[in-house]
């Protein structure tokens, strides 16, 4: 998990490693229970059988897009993003947020190749 603060909105990234699309909807389902009073919560996953992803009510190509484009620029495989956002009253505007989502994309990937999943 790795979090990020962009003018007050709080953004909390997680990424795992998946082995079908049941596992990788099981994982954001059971992020989205532990954050039920988050505005967004946005998610990417590649598997060896779909390849997902979800603005979950931002604007369009502003969220799940920037957290799908990480994972195919790392080549990653059979791995699901999830970044939670709780509004912080500031709007960010669209190139704000896909920066905001790519960023806390990049930081759970991060942590994910380090330790070695």
């Amino acid at each position: 998990m790795f979090e990020l603060i962009v003018k007050k909105s709080r953004f909390i990234a997680y990424a795992s490693t998946t082995d079908s699309e049941e596992a990788a909807k099981t994982y954001i389902a059971e992020i989205s229970r532990r954050h039920k009073k988050a505005r967004h919560i946005v998610f990417a996953y590649v598997t060896p059988t779909a390849t997902r992803h979800s603005d979950a009510g931002e604007p369009s190509g502003t969220a799940g897009l920037p957290l799908l484009n990480s994972l195919q620029r790392r080549n990653m495989e059979n791995t699901v993003l999830v970044v939670v956002r709780y509004f912080g009253g500031i709007l960010l505007g669209k190139g704000g947020l896909i920066r905001a989502y790519g960023k806390a994309a990049g930081l759970a990937l991060d942590g994910i190749i380090e330790k070695g999943a």
